[in-house]
């Protein structure tokens, strides 16, 4: 095991961390928290999916659907994976821990009803997704993961595409459709701009970029997003509670509403005019939302129940 000094110089080389044999214990606890919050989501993100891909409108649209679902398992499983190796348990990770303890964005718990919604979730969400990867997969210093991000991206980009694509045909079907659509992108909007997390001036310390686990800040991620979402938005005729605008001679994208704000998760309603504070966010995303429970009982159940049923048989 290096020491502090030797491991802060290798991370500053640039160097590749390959093993556990080359990290401090102060390393590994932050990669592993890094790692379990990337399985959590991408496992998450599959029954959350399942759910609405169900209501698809052709057995082409169903298929696409379930592809990227299945995409999002095989991410989940680099993940998890990579967590064993640094010595986790993989199926107690996945199969044994309480709902409130998997850590993903609290957006997964807000249940997505329909095609229109799913197909949000991947112009938004995986966009999100896309951003915090990308970023990894470009700074990342454990060897391991950096590489079994090449498939990811990938198959972000995929998913990415095919929100973009269904949310640009369904606007420019217009009346019902595209009202659908508009409803669906005022209550995920917001949710997806929370996906980075707490805001860089509330947010004391980052030692995932003093380790290079990531390379930008959360802020620098949320601006990253908005300057890919608006835009596309403003082109497909939906409307969003953001704009462009310049400070210090820079370009930088302003949301039109307080952040934080006030959100009815059952409702699916935000409400601009009640600004809270961000212990009240962070009090939100540890209770979990609507779905939490259901979502996670979705593969913990069939797994016990597979594993009861192959023990009364054997």
């Amino acid at each position: 095991m290096p020491s502090s000094a030797e491991f802060a110089e290798t991370i500053k080389s640039g160097e590749l961390i390959e093993s556990p044999r080359e990290m401090t214990p102060e390393y590994l606890k932050e990669l592993k928290h890094t790692l379990i919050v990337s399985g959590d989501t991408e496992l998450i993100s599959a029954p959350a999916y399942y759910l609405a891909a169900k209501r698809a409108p052709s057995i082409n649209a169903f298929m696409t659907g379930i592809a990227i679902i299945q995409d999002e398992l095989a991410h989940a499983h680099i993940a998890y994976h990579i967590l064993e190796e640094l010595g986790e348990d993989q199926e107690k990770l996945i199969f044994s821990r309480d709902p409130k303890s998997f850590r993903y964005p609290y957006a997964f718990d807000v249940p997505l009803d329909s095609w229109t919604e799913l197909v949000v979730a991947n112009g938004f969400y995986d966009q999100a997704g896309f951003c915090l990867l990308g970023d990894i997969h470009d700074k990342c210093s454990y060897g391991p993961w950096k590489r079994g991000l090449n498939k990811v991206m990938l198959e972000e980009n995929f998913h990415l595409r095919n929100g973009r694509t269904w949310m640009k045909r369904i606007s420019a079907a217009g009346g019902a459709a595209k009202d659908e659509l508009q409803r669906a992108v005022d209550w995920m909007f917001p949710l997806s701009v929370e996906w980075f997390g707490l805001p860089d001036d509330k947010k004391m310390h980052s030692t995932q970029l003093e380790y290079r686990l990531k390379g930008l800040t959360n802020d620098q991620l949320r601006q990253w997003w908005l300057s890919t979402v608006v835009p596309y938005c403003e082109q497909i005729g939906v409307a969003v509670p953001a704009h462009k605008a310049t400070r210090d001679g820079n370009d930088v994208w302003e949301l039109d509403y307080p952040f934080p704000c006030e959100f009815d998760a059952e409702a699916k309603r935000w409400d601009f005019k009640q600004p809270i504070t961000w212990d009240d966010v962070l009090a939100r995303w540890r209770a979990r939302g609507p779905r939490n429970a259901e979502m996670v009982a979705m593969f913990q159940e069939e797994f016990h129940n597979f594993r009861n049923t192959h023990r009364k048989e054997s």
